[in-house]
């Protein structure tokens, strides 16, 4: 069964940065790719960026490109999200999920809440 946990969020001012983490014990890389979305009150939820899991390739958003820096430790069935120069448009709730497929914007998560974390809430004060 597919597990997901994000860790890291926290309040931080901006132009400060702050690396998530998204754990998936028990998942094997290469099986999917991992996504991470965001969604701030009263807005749709947005890709943020996400990596393939076989060969590493990243994708982000045009929002954060520049800024943010998705990266893989596979023996540690971890992904990170570095996140530096924050702005407070960047406050939001940041989730990891599961894709099918992963390209720029291109998010595919697999159907079931069983594939996304609960996620890890992100403020950015001015």
């Amino acid at each position: 069964e597919v597990q997901l946990v994000e860790s890291g969020g926290g309040l931080v001012q901006a132009g400060g940065s702050l690396r998530l983490s998204c754990a998936a014990p028990g998942f094997t890389f290469g099986d999917y790719h991992i996504g991470w979305f965001r969604q701030a009150p009263g807005k749709d939820r947005e890709g943020v960026s996400c990596v393939r899991t076989n060969d590493g390739s990243t994708y982000y958003a045009d929002s954060v490109k520049g800024r943010f820096t998705v990266s893989t430790v596979n023996a540690k069935n971890t992904v990170y999200l570095q996140m530096n120069r924050l702005k407070p448009e960047d406050t939001a709730v940041y989730y990891c999920a599961a894709l099918i497929f992963c390209a720029y914007n291109d998010y595919r998560p697999l159907d079931g809440m069983h594939y996304w974390g609960k996620g890890t809430l992100v403020t950015v004060s001015s």
